[in-house]
């Protein structure tokens, strides 16, 4: 298990044993003829954590690589979309609580499972890595900004946020 102490002021995990689509920072285990998704502790913490999601695709409906297949509602509003071509069935648990997408996002938390249409082993083995997963993080704010500084930490990120800073400050409210 790949630890990173600090990411965006938090420890997270990087499970070796999982695979993971990269752009999406979804972590993937194959189990029987399924490969099973959810999203990263990194992801999590990068998108502010999960606080709703909307199915965008019927459970056992068949998707292609690259169809939303998810709308989340987290820091900001995101599409998830199928990393693989298959069958998808969705996790009805975390729809009624998708807290639990925080509290084991490893397990319990789990978003989807898709059961591909060609071999399961090749359909897992096109996705990333641990490894390569850890190295698409080295450039993202979990990073750039491992203590969580609250603003950022890029020049841009500062002034806006000292500007609002100063706003409040001016009308006389506590930042």
């Amino acid at each position: 298990m790949a630890v990173i102490e600090k990411f965006l002021g938090q420890q997270v995990d990087i499970p070796e044993a999982l695979n993971y689509d990269l752009k999406q920072g979804l972590w993937a285990r194959r189990e029987d003829n399924t490969v099973v998704f959810g999203i990263s502790q990194p992801a999590l913490v990068l998108s502010a954590g999960l606080k709703d999601l909307e199915w965008l695709v019927g459970d056992g409906s068949t998707v292609d690589a690259g169809e939303s297949v998810v709308f989340a509602i987290t820091g900001k509003i995101i599409y998830i979309d199928a990393p693989i071509v298959g069958k998808i069935r969705l996790n009805p648990e975390v729809k009624e609580n998708p807290g639990e997408i925080t509290a084991d996002p490893y397990g319990r938390g789990w978003l989807f499972s898709i059961e591909p249409d060609r071999h399961v082993d090749i359909a897992f083995n096109s996705l990333g890595t641990a490894a390569h997963y850890l190295e698409s993080l080295q450039n993202s704010e979990g990073f750039k900004n491992p203590e969580g500084i609250k603003g950022g930490v890029s020049g841009i990120c500062k002034s806006v946020y000292t500007g609002i800073g100063r706003q409040n400050i001016e009308r006389g409210e506590p930042s």
